[in-house]
């Protein structure tokens, strides 16, 4: 569709029908792009796809602001990069001479060291195509296993939990068992921050029929424990004890299907036996919650027509979350709630494409379609389909990603390759994984945002292009494969990442040169590239050799196994009660209770838990772009019981020095009952980007699970002290939000405490595309003068006309306030406030809400009083908590504020605060 533009000039409108990038749920989108008469394009909007079966239209905050984080090329990687000293700074060059160079390098190592010295960290956010690519590269060509993904840190244990349970990864589940489930058990899953969309559809179940049950066995008092029917506030890491003691109950209650157990099951005698130990009584006193209430929830489940369980990080990072996964699935094994409407266990994504990456075998443990390393017969199929020859594929499987990174860091693994993934701050105990990229003999980081962690460490950065601008497929949790289409070609020199990878790949296989080799890398776009994929899953558990791009074309998302000559995928697996194993048969093991990995002590005496913000994710490098993605948790900070807060003397907003044996960090208190006492909670999402740290995996954890590998970043023992800083600063200013987070990010480090956050624009002129960019910094001193003055440029916060500055040179406290005039008005657009102590916060609240200034210019240096924040809850319509209180105090319920106030009724993600607000009012 044609039209013109705001010039005049002729525009071509576009829609995009694709798959969102952020969680496992896979949501489809419609993109809206324009092209204009000069050739450039830009994404315009995105809506949600009514026709994808996923979401039904549906989106969160997130996906709804997919358009915004696109909108601007600021802060991407436009070209490739490259330095020959680690003490200099990269240089631009052109792809010939990048892609050469890290040929050239990886080749040469892999002659010295061995193919092991090389290893390659990818992203449950590359698609199918680029991880099929990357496992090609690295295991049939460079014939090293040393290839792992961020998958590792969210999902192993699930998959070692379903491969131990069923004989094959992936959930016998589907999104429609959601509209059917009776009793819905969530263990260690905030699905109303972590799958809002997934969560909309539970929620509308519950409204059709009320006699739903909920139970959320959740430490923290979440927005979905807020909403449950029983929760189970269990002590942090005692899910087995708790998931022991409810089968407990099953077998004493004769609650069982002896006849499945029987005809369809292993082991069970053996988890039996295990199970007398775990008494209702004892089960709850370790995990510090009512016997009647884990009795409770196990009636509900074991009596349930349909019984649901949807898990997710609380489970799956754990040094022990293998186990904690096979205790879950054991509750459905043993009442057969499972391969029927409404009834399995069913794991929930973190990324949109972690069962891509493990379909292709794009970890270090496994082969693709699901095959085993150690398996002689499997590592054959391989090379035959591949056309290598015998013995060609190593048999020894690779480093997982703590593992890897430990090798790194020892010298054993001399280079690597990460991809569309940030480890430098995701991984735990950061600050090691930041010595071992030091140390690195080569590091390559392909990826899209320059204002990554991971960046500075690169000594090859590669454009890579990004959502809206690639193709390829996707598989989400209900095993789902989606089209991802480009809507928009990549900016500057951007690529595909599977065409980097092959690139890269071409280029040592002619190095290597053997004679009469088949070529490896034919492939030259994404759809043969699948065309492989799928011809190495005939006559596995993931067939899907009857789907291909045509069919998706067609037909739209189809689910696996979709065998040849099959109209349909399979919705629910094991219906038939025949399992992937051997003998067709599941498996039960002994899972006895094992506590954290770190015990708290008199030296670290509080439980850290971490999780996630509802309208950020990851590392924020997407979402970090968006300012009304902030209002909902505008800062960071560190939630603590008010009980424990007072008795350590702290109060709301004071610094806080948070430490474990492996680093340290500072973030502002928030006091909050949604923790136990004894337990402190941080979220996950906030990095060097934004903090004068590299954010709370500076005290996490690397202890993993035996099994799976998977890290127990959920977990750590900390203590929390006052952090004393004799000069405090607040700066803001209103602009081009990541222009001017760019110039002041680089001074965050120079702080014993920073903090930079976007704030959306509130003013009735805000027409603009003008945000906020607010810092926070606190010190011991004063910084120098040079700091000072960079901050001072970098925010155009130097004294000068509509600069308003009062200053006592005595006191150490400087105030600078820059005005707008617009319409007949004044208006804030920047401050500076500078003191011995904390302060220019009502200063901040007054200019963040937009209206006109009142009074004189001069009255804005008394403006002291201290205003509590009134949190944004709905980002949508910019609702506030206050607005939300006022209208329920008037008698609105959820319904009424919808009608009243418009929050709820675009994304929806806000519903749960909502509802709990309204309870609270009516409570009270």
């Amino acid at each position: 569709m044609d039209g013109a533009g705001a010039t005049g000039m002729p525009v071509e409108h576009r829609s995009t029908r694709s798959t969102c990038c952020y969680c496992g749920v896979g949501c489809g989108v419609v993109i809206h792009s324009e092209r204009d008469a000069r050739g450039r394009e830009s994404i315009t909007a995105v809506e949600g796809d009514p026709d994808h079966p996923a979401n039904a239209g549906r989106l969160c905050s997130k996906g709804l602001a997919l358009a915004d984080s696109a909108r601007s090329l600021h802060g991407r990687v436009l070209r490739p990069e490259l330095r020959t000293h680690r003490d200099q700074p990269r240089r631009p060059v052109d792809w010939g001479l990048a892609l050469d160079t890290v040929a050239d390098r990886l080749s040469r190592i892999v002659e010295r060291h061995g193919p092991d010295a090389v290893a390659f960290y990818l992203s449950g956010q590359l698609l199918t195509e680029d991880y099929y690519v990357f496992n090609k590269l690295a295991k049939g060509l460079l014939r090293t296993n040393n290839i792992d993904t961020n998958s590792r840190l969210c999902m192993s244990s699930a998959v070692t939990g379903y491969r131990l349970a069923f004989g094959a990864d992936g959930p016998p589940t589907c999104y429609d068992d959601l509209d059917h489930a009776k009793t819905v058990l969530f263990a260690g899953s905030n699905a109303a921050y972590a799958h809002p969309v997934l969560f909309r559809r539970l929620e509308d179940a519950k409204a059709r029929d009320p006699g739903v049950r909920w139970i959320v066995v959740d430490p923290r008092r979440t927005d979905t424990a807020a909403m449950a029917d029983l929760h189970l506030a269990i002590q942090p890491g005692t899910d087995v004890a708790l998931l022991n003691g409810m089968l407990h109950h099953l077998v004493w209650e004769g609650l069982l299907d002896q006849d499945f157990i029987d005809a369809h099951t292993t082991g069970f005698a053996g988890l039996k036996a295990l199970l007398r130990d775990y008494t209702p009584r004892m089960s709850a006193e370790i995990c510090g919650v009512p016997a009647q209430d884990l009795v409770t929830a196990a009636e509900w489940f074991g009596r349930s027509p349909a019984a649901l369980s949807l898990y997710c990080m609380g489970l799956n990072q754990s040094a022990h979350g293998t186990d904690k996964n096979l205790a879950l699935i054991h509750l459905h094994l043993a009442t057969r709630q499972l391969g029927r409407p409404g009834a399995g266990p069913f794991s929930l994504t973190g990324q949109p494409n972690a069962m891509g990456g493990r379909e292709v075998g794009g970890m270090a443990t496994m082969l693709a379609a699901h095959r085993e390393i150690g398996d002689a017969a499997h590592r054959a199929e391989v090379e035959t389909l591949w056309r290598l020859a015998p013995g060609t594929l190593s048999p020894t499987p690779g480093l997982a990603a703590v593992d890897l990174f430990e090798a790194l860091h020892g010298g054993k693994v001399k280079a690597v390759w990460i991809a569309c993934t940030n480890p430098a701050h995701s991984m735990p105990d950061i600050g090691r994984v930041r010595e071992a990229l030091q140390r690195a003999e080569y590091v390559i980081v392909q990826e899209a945002f320059a204002g990554t962690d991971t960046v500075p460490f690169a000594d090859a950065l590669l454009p890579a292009a990004t959502w809206g601008e690639k193709d390829g497929t996707v598989t989400n949790s209900e095993r789902r494969i989606s089209r991802v289409r480009a809507a928009v070609a990549p900016p500057g020199q951007a690529r595909p990442d599977w065409w980097i990878a092959r690139e890269v790949a071409r280029r040592i296989e002619a190095r290597l040169a053997t004679p009469g080799a088949a070529p490896l890398f034919e492939a030259d776009a994404p759809e043969p590239i699948f065309d492989e994929h799928r011809a190495l899953t005939v006559g596995r558990d993931l067939d899907i050799g009857g789907l291909d791009y045509a069919r998706l074309e067609r037909d739209g998302p189809q689910q696996w196994p979709f065998r040849a000559g099959h109209a349909t995928g399979e919705a629910r697996r094991y219906a038939d009660g025949l399992f992937a194993t051997p003998d067709a048969r599941a498996r039960f093991h002994v899972t006895p209770y094992k506590p954290v990995a770190e015990q708290t002590s008199a030296r670290f005496p509080l439980r850290l838990l971490t999780g996630r913000l509802r309208d950020q994710w990851h590392g924020m490098s997407r979402t970090g772009r968006v300012p009304q993605l902030f209002a909902h948790s505008p800062e960071p900070g560190l939630r603590m019981h008010p009980d424990d807060a007072a008795r350590r003397g702290l109060a709301a907003g004071t610094l806080v020095r948070i430490a474990s044996k492996r680093g340290e960090l500072v973030l502002p208190l928030e006091l909050s009952d949604e923790v136990g006492s004894g337990t402190v909670f941080a979220a996950m999402h906030w990095s060097g980007q934004h903090l004068s740290s590299g954010g709370i995996n500076e005290v996490s954890l690397p202890s993993v699970d035996a099994r799976s590998r998977q890290p127990e970043l959920k977990h750590a023992a900390v203590r929390v002290e006052r952090a004393e800083f004799g000069w405090h600063l607040l700066a803001a200013r209103r602009g081009d939000a990541l222009a001017l987070h760019a110039a002041v990010q680089p001074l965050l480090r120079d702080c014993g405490y920073a903090a930079l956050s976007l704030q959306p624009d509130s003013a009735a002129d805000a027409s603009d595309g003008q945000a906020w960019v607010v810092l926070r910094a606190a010190a011991d001193a004063p910084p120098p003068a040079a700091w000072r003055s960079t901050l001072e440029s970098a925010l155009a916060l130097a004294p000068g006309p509509d600069i308003l500055e009062y200053r006592d040179a005595r006191r150490g406290l400087l105030k600078r306030v820059a005005w707008r005039s617009a319409h007949a008005a004044d208006f804030i657009d920047g401050l500076l406030w500078a003191d011995t102590q904390p302060g220019g916060d009502a200063l901040l609240r007054a200019a963040l809400a937009g209206g006109p200034w009142q009074g004189p210019r001069l009255a804005a240096f008394s403006a002291s009083a201290v205003l509590a924040r009134d949190p944004v809850v709905c980002v949508c319509r910019q609702v506030t908590e206050s607005a939300i209180r006022a209208a329920v105090h008037g008698g609105a319920d959820v319904p009424a504020l919808k009608t009243q106030l418009g929050c709820g009724t675009v994304c929806g993600s806000c519903l749960p605060q909502l509802a709990r607000l309204a309870r609270e009012s009516t409570h009270a």
